[in-house]
């Protein structure tokens, strides 16, 4: 076999391939039988503590009301992937039907509380919920009204229960209709590889799409988020984070009873004080939320009075954490081995995680290593080829996370998922060689300037250091001379003291190269928002464009 002339002296460099190893198996459960074994080893601990009503349930009650749900929706005529919707802030009800409609088999299809009516009527209808609960009432939004206002363009949509609500009763008493022995012989016939979820994401153009998800899928994300962190018996989580998203429901809830964790709600929706009382009342080990949630919680006039010190752990994810925030989580809030956790709807949502004992450069400069199981790659988005270590390009992540596809939508799955199972995330990143996983921002967003390409991601980190900036989102806007030009937009520290351009500019001067220093800024009250807690630079862009 000859060789090309030079290539026995060319340096070999690894290729951006990982994947997470470990010797903990893969569950083959479901849902439902798995609980059964958490209650069985763990049913006089507690599961399940609502500070807002002041209710509680230990393993055994939660496991008993969860059954009871479970025979209501058999006797109401529920079969194996019949569509329940759940429309509603966090509360207890929300969890019990989350593991009542995975014990009867049920795809619960989890619905956006900001959703109005046209989003929500193109929800039920393109999913065919035959069964809604939802709340009443919630700040501005009458739940009770809308869905009578959009009942007639959803033909499958048979009965609506609201939580609080004389028929959410009448749902609960429709149990003793249905036998313990009906309910086990349902079981009986459910698959781990069943879908039991769809999750729709928040997509920036045109109406979003359904990400179906199975027993096997989210069972084993939430555990294996678990496992990463630690949890026991002993932890309580405190959960200000969504449940219609895979925040709540697959890291919060299902690494909780995986684990036999106790899931303590602050809140029926984001609050930071609640939060903050949450942890420090019910002793609460570990917490989540996105970076904006804590730096809201950092920020209140009275966090120094809150006693935090039963906190060890917590997951932050949705958007990168900056350097700063990161480090006043752990050494103002005790979370001294909180997570970074990074992923997506359609993966269930976790592929890469930050370990306990990472220094913080690791838990702010990367989102982890590919969790077990899971294999990552970064590409080349033009040709597919997979790129050499240290080169950014497309995560691509492939694994028993990866989603059965977008719900009744074939052609939109195969634009993500490819034939050899990858989906394509559509995230810039990094794979370093120690393994660890860099995200550089989106394919979308990078920033283009004079031929010179801009991560957004490294100008916002060097911003956060600015004295009068609490939070910063960098994009660009389109130019004549340059193609794009950037833009930073700034939630100052003090908004009767925001920054202004030429202060920024004489910030960044000599430290960061001339054509990443932003061309103006911006000053905002708040960002824009997906359901997962990514800001949607898209409607920023959009905003700024506009005022060019």
């Amino acid at each position: 076999m000859t060789q090309a002339p030079g290539a026995a002296d060319a340096p070999f460099r690894a290729l951006s391939y990982t994947h997470g190893t470990g010797t903990t198996p893969l569950l083959g459960d479901t849902i439902g039988a798995n609980l059964a074994r958490a209650v069985a080893a763990h049913g006089a601990r507690d599961a399940l503590v609502d500070t807002v009503s002041g209710r509680r349930w230990t393993y055994a009650e939660f496991g008993a009301d969860v059954e009871r749900l479970a025979r209501a929706l058999i006797a109401l005529g529920i079969e194996k992937g019949d569509r329940v919707g759940i429309w509603a802030v966090n509360c207890p009800e929300w969890v019990l039907v989350q593991y009542a409609t995975a014990r009867v088999g049920a795809v619960m299809v989890t619905v956006n509380p900001a959703y109005r009516t046209g989003e929500v009527a193109f929800v039920l209808r393109q999913s065919g919920v035959s069964l809604l609960v939802a709340s009443v009432a919630h700040r501005t939004s009458d739940y009770r009204a809308m869905v009578d206002e959009v009942r007639a363009e959803c033909p499958a949509l048979r009965a609506v229960h609201y939580i609080g609500d004389p028929s959410w009763d009448e749902l609960i008493a429709a149990g003793s209709g249905a036998t313990a022995d009906q309910l086990a012989a349902r079981e009986a016939r459910l698959s781990c590889d069943d879908p039991i979820n769809i999750q729709y994401t928040s997509g920036t153009t045109g109406f979003p799409k359904g990400a179906t998800l199975s027993h096997h899928n989210i069972l084993n994300n939430g555990y294996f988020v678990g496992e990463t962190v630690g949890y026991t018996p002993v932890d309580r989580i405190c959960l200000p984070v969504p449940y219609y998203h895979c925040f709540g429901m697959v890291m919060g809830n299902l690494a909780a009873t995986s684990h036999g964790s106790c899931m303590v709600i602050p809140a029926a929706s984001f609050d930071p004080e609640a939060t903050l009382a949450a942890v420090q009342a019910e002793r609460c080990t570990s917490l989540y939320g996105v970076p904006t949630m804590f730096i809201a919680e950092l920020d209140l006039p009275g966090f120094a009075a809150y006693d935090l010190s039963s906190l060890r752990t917590g997951i932050m994810a949705g958007s990168n954490c900056p350097v700063e925030v990161m480090k006043r989580v752990v050494a103002e809030m005790n979370m001294t081995e909180v997570s970074i956790c990074y992923g997506m709807t359609e993966t269930s949502p976790v592929s890469a995680q930050t370990r306990r004992e990472d220094d913080l450069e690791r838990r702010t400069g990367t989102v982890g290593r590919a969790l077990p199981h899971i294999e990552v790659k970064v590409i080349d988005p033009a040709s597919g080829v997979t790129l050499p270590r240290g080169e950014p390009g497309e995560l691509c992540t492939r694994g028993y996370s990866v989603m059965l596809g977008y719900w009744d939508e074939p052609e939109r799955t195969a634009e993500v998922i490819d034939a050899g199972r990858w989906m394509h995330t559509g995230d810039l990143a990094v794979i370093r060689d120690d393994g660890y996983v860099g995200i550089v921002g989106r394919i979308k967003d990078m920033i283009i300037r004079g031929g010179e390409n801009i991560y957004p991601r490294e100008i916002e980190e060097f911003l956060h250091t600015h004295p009068k900036v609490a939070d910063v989102q960098v994009v660009g806007v389109p130019d004549e001379r340059y193609g794009e030009q950037v833009v930073a937009c700034v939630i100052p520290r003090d908004p009767a003291n925001p920054p202004d351009t030429g202060e920024i500019a004489a910030y960044c001067a000599g430290r960061l190269a001339h054509y990443k220093v932003p061309h103006r800024v911006e000053i905002v009250d708040a960002f824009p928002m997906t359901v997962s807690g990514k800001v949607r630079k898209i409607e920023l862009r959009e905003r700024f464009t506009e005022r060019s």
